[in-house]
């Protein structure tokens, strides 16, 4: 039987996984789809092609990454063209996508051996007579789960920090964009072609369940946090340690020195781009009262110039078109108004942009993750009302500030992993920052020296160079020793 196909949801017919384009109906691709053996079988070879990929070295890592890194920026156009073609998105914002993966393709390459090569580390008074030493060593295998929004930079942030740390990658793509992931591993292949160092296997839930349940040695996630905590459910079965990368409901706060036009230039670009599909994005915005309205007014205009079906693409996942519908109905239910767009925005498959005031904190719209092109836009008394606003979530991924004076005193106070002043999502794009969050966004970290050291473990290793003068870890020490070891700890931590 022939399944029914809705344009852009994944249809699997006699094993095949075919993916097409959420506005036009037009099919992508097709890949096979992969079963638990399939899975198993797949992270074996990694295993084994691991081993030849972590001998290579960081220099031969690094020679064949930024190989790989070359050839994605040959072919910017064609990835840009296929991405476009299986998300909706326009093809200028899956350039701007794919140059972030390369910036963190070329960061991890050519820093791994800094961060994670064997180094000498200076030793304590208590036990000089050892040498300590440490190193970071790859886990292996590291499975990586891919989302839909973001099919290129997103994957490529964890493999990137994966392969240059030294191992093997299993990749399963959303089953909504199972394409761009099959065009990563086959490019990665081209630079290196002598073992499957970078794989993928392709399905739905159960073949993300697989992976987490296959024998990695470690999995990085991206989605949302409810199939988080299924990823993380799966993992534990093992202890599989994991990366989570969850939901987010980003605040953007707007101080009265703030500059007007550039805040509403970048809460437009912040909450609309991608259709606002962006884990990242910003969903609400604290404005003090001084500068309100004139914000308001700025972000409706420049808001209300954008196309949908030119920079606003359709919505991906056509389940989350019910979703965005009912969090702007319940809003306006609430008392909340709509400045810009409303309940009529949704016109399937595309949300024209929509910007609600007057919302209040217990609707869905300022509590859940509505991962489409919406602002709530806020009035607050001070920067003081605003953090606390912006805090009282259980999310904490990013958010933003628009200010002089106190702007960076008040990035630091707001709950989130990342912050930009003066900009949104800048962070996103600067590959020696970590990328992470905390509460239901997450834990762990992708990208800089703290994501490289997320797909490494530690390794300590001591080395005995002399005699012990304070022998303590043998049962030939006296009770003279013991009370010279007391007298040492007094002198050297006794004191206030």
């Amino acid at each position: 039987m022939t399944a029914t196909r809705v344009p852009g949801n994944p249809v699997v017919e006699d094993g095949v996984l075919i993916s097409t384009n959420p506005a036009s109906g037009a099919e992508a691709g097709r890949v096979p789809v992969a079963d638990a053996e399939a899975v198993r079988e797949t992270v074996r070879r990694a295993a084994e092609a691991g081993l030849w990929w972590q001998a290579l070295g960081y220099d031969g890592r690094r020679e064949r990454l930024l190989r790989w890194r070359s050839l994605i920026v040959r072919r910017i156009e064609e990835l840009a063209a296929l991405t476009s073609l299986e998300t909706g998105k326009p093809e200028a914002d899956a350039i701007v996508e794919a140059t972030a993966a390369v910036e963190h393709l070329d960061w991890a390459a050519r820093n791994a051996q800094r961060v994670l090569g064997p180094r000498r580390m200076r030793t304590r008074l208590l036990v000089a007579e050892h040498t300590g030493h440490l190193e970071y060593l790859p886990y292996g295998v590291v499975g990586v789960i891919g989302p839909w929004n973001y099919p290129i930079l997103t994957p490529v942030g964890p493999i990137s920090g994966a392969l240059a740390a030294g191992n093997a990658v299993v990749l399963k793509p959303s089953e909504y964009t199972p394409i761009v992931g099959q065009w990563l591993v086959d490019t990665f292949a081209e630079v290196v072609p002598e073992q499957p160092v970078l794989q993928a296997v392709h399905g739905l839930g159960d073949v993300g369940a697989a992976l987490c349940r296959s024998g990695v040695g470690k999995m990085a996630f991206t989605g949302s946090t409810a199939t988080a905590k299924k990823v993380l459910a799966a993992c534990a079965e093992n202890l599989v340690p994991a990366v989570i990368e969850a939901g987010g409901k980003d605040a953007l706060i707007v101080d009265a020195d703030a500059d007007i036009p550039a805040a509403a230039e970048a809460a437009v670009w912040g909450s609309m781009t991608n259709a606002g599909q962006t884990c990242i994005g910003i969903e609400r915005a604290y404005v003090v009262a001084p500068v309100y309205d004139a914000f308001v007014s700025a972000v409706t205009e420049k808001a209300g110039r954008l196309r949908t079906g030119e920079e606003i693409g359709p919505i991906t996942m056509p389940r989350q078109l019910d979703i965005i519908r009912d969090h702007i109905d319940d809003a306006l239910a609430k008392g909340g108004r709509a400045v810009l767009g409303g309940s009529a925005a949704v016109q399937p498959p595309y949300v024209a942009p929509t910007v609600l005031v007057d919302v209040p904190a217990d609707s869905r719209e300022i509590l859940d993750e509505t991962f489409g092109p919406t602002l709530t836009i806020t009035k607050v008394a001070d920067a003081e009302e605003a953090i606390r606003k912006a805090n009282d979530s259980p999310y904490g991924l990013g958010g933003a500030v628009f200010g002089r004076k106190n702007a960076v005193r008040i990035a630091r106070r707001l709950r989130a992993g990342m912050v930009a002043v003066n900009s949104t999502l800048s962070f996103v794009g600067m590959g020696n920052l970590p990328f992470g969050g905390v509460g239901e966004s997450g834990f762990g970290r992708i990208h800089g020296e703290d994501g490289l050291r997320e797909f490494a473990r530690a390794k300590s290793v001591t080395v005995r160079r002399a005699p012990s003068l304070l022998p303590a870890m043998t049962f030939e020490r006296t009770p003279a020793q013991i009370a010279t070891i007391v007298k040492a700890l007094r002198v050297l931590y006794g004191r206030k």
